[in-house]
C-alpha cells in the first residue's frame, strides 16, 4: 500500500492470471479512496500469497471498521472484476452496476472504443483509468490497439479521452505501470497527442 493522501492510497500486487509472454505487466495497481459517504475500491485485488493476504485485509478490516462507511467496489472494465464480489461480501457492500449513483462527486468517463470507464476522483484530483492509459517511466501512453474492441482504434479513443483534458487533473493512478503523481493533466496531453507511442507494457 502506498499512501497519496490522506484517504487515498494505491496498492499493488502480482494478478495469479498473468503469466510469461503476456502483452502486460504481472503487477497491476488499486485503489482505495475514502469520501463522506463510502469507502470506495477502483478495481480491487486482493493479494494471493499468504502471508501477505492477511497483511492486506487486516489493514483493509481496520480502516472499513474505523471509517463505519459503506464499501462501494468501482469497476473500470468488466474483465477487472478480480476480487471485487469477495470484498463486497465481506464488508456488506455491493459493486457499482451502470446507471448507480456515484460518491464523492466520482464523474465516470465513458471509453466506447475500449469497453472501459475512467474514474474522475473530484477532491483528490486524480483520474484512474482502467488499460486505457498505461504508466510509463517519463509519464503515460495509450494502450496497444490490439487491446481496443472498436473499429475507431487509437484516433477514436483520444477523442473519447480528451475530456480528461477539460479537468484539473494532479495525478493518474494506473492500473498498469507507474503512477502519474504530479502533473497529471500534463501527461495525459502528451500522452493523447502522441498515440503513435502506444505499445504494451514493457
Amino acid at each position: 500500500m502506498t499512501r497519496i493522501e490522506d484517504g487515498l492510497w494505491r496498492w499493488t500486487t502480482t494478478h495469479p492470471e498473468w503469466s510469461a509472454g503476456a502483452d502486460w505487466d504481472p503487477e497491476v495497481g488499486c485503489v482505495y479512496w475514502e469520501t463522506p459517504e463510502a469507502v470506495v475500491l477502483v478495481d480491487p485485488l486482493v493479494p494471493v500469497d499468504e502471508p501477505e493476504r492477511d497483511r492486506f485485509l487486516d489493514a483493509l478490516d481496520r480502516d472499513v471498521e474505523l471509517l463505519a462507511r459503506p464499501v462501494l467496489v468501482l469497476l473500470t472494465c468488466a474483465w477487472h472484476a478480480r476480487s471485487s464480489e469477495e470484498l463486497a461480501r465481506r464488508y456488506g457492500g455491493r459493486v457499482r452496476h451502470p446507471g448507480d449513483p456515484l460518491p464523492g462527486g466520482v464523474r465516470a468517463i465513458a471509453s466506447p472504443t475500449a469497453n472501459e470507464l475512467v474514474f474522475w476522483l473530484p477532491a483528490p484530483r486524480t483520474v484512474v483509468p482502467g488499460d486505457v492509459l498505461l504508466g510509463r517511466d517519463d509519464g503515460l501512453s495509450l494502450c496497444p490497439e490490439a487491446w481496443l474492441e472498436s473499429r475507431g482504434g487509437i484516433a477514436q479513443l483520444v477523442d473519447d479521452l480528451v475530456p480528461l483534458l477539460g479537468l484539473p487533473v494532479s495525478r493518474v493512478l494506473t492500473s498498469h505501470g507507474p503512477p502519474v503523481l504530479t502533473d497529471g493533466r500534463d501527461a495525459l496531453a502528451r500522452a493523447l497527442a502522441r498515440p503513435e507511442r502506444s505499445q504494451a507494457p514493457a
